[in-house]
């Protein structure tokens, strides 16, 4: 399905799942295509211009990708990704503050749960959940089913100024280890 001239690979973990990016460039013919989970979404066959910009989108919310291409010395290139106009590492950086994911087994199978601290969206395996809020004495719940499950999540208060809100997720009343992004 891939060609040989695959020169990128990077993953994005957004809320409806983690996306595989691939870049495939003939640095001769110019050649540019673009693979999200194996599946092509740019194609150019000839490119005269071999340095430039590939725009795609990614993900249920089509969140904007850029592929730059640079020229770093003779027929060498870096090629570098842009998420939503940052740069990779700003993009997971970011998500790390305004996103929690937790990976868990329930039943043989395995479930991604992130949740949206801005809009307490709950994401699981791609699918936005339907969900329950409540307030509670110590903050507030969220309540939604996995696999069969009661799932909360706890946000309250970290204690301390500089933790902020805390979110910890419940399967069935136990808590959830958080997956570190």
């Amino acid at each position: 399905m891939l060609s040989g001239d695959v020169v990128a690979v990077w993953e994005v973990a957004l809320s409806d799942g983690v996306y595989r990016i691939e870049f495939a460039h003939g640095t001769t013919t110019g050649k540019r295509i673009v693979y999200v989970n194996g599946k092509e979404v740019i194609r150019k066959d000839w490119m005269f211009k071999l340095v430039g910009k590939e725009t795609f989108t990614v993900g249920g919310a089509n969140t904007k990708a850029t592929i730059n291409i640079e020229a770093v010395s003779g027929f060498a290139y870096e090629y570098s990704l842009n998420i939503d106009g940052k740069s990779l590492q700003k993009f997971i950086d970011d998500r790390a503050k305004t996103t929690k994911t937790w990976l868990l087994k329930v039943g043989g199978e395995d479930y991604r749960v992130v949740l949206e601290k801005d809009t307490m969206d709950v994401w699981c395996n791609g699918q936005k959940m339907e969900t329950t809020g409540e307030f509670v004495d110590d903050g507030t719940e969220t309540h939604f089913m996995v696999g069969g499950h009661e799932c909360c999540i706890k946000a309250a208060s970290g204690g301390q100024k500089k933790s902020g809100i805390v979110h910890h997720l419940l399967l069935d009343g136990e808590r959830v280890g958080a997956y570190a992004q």
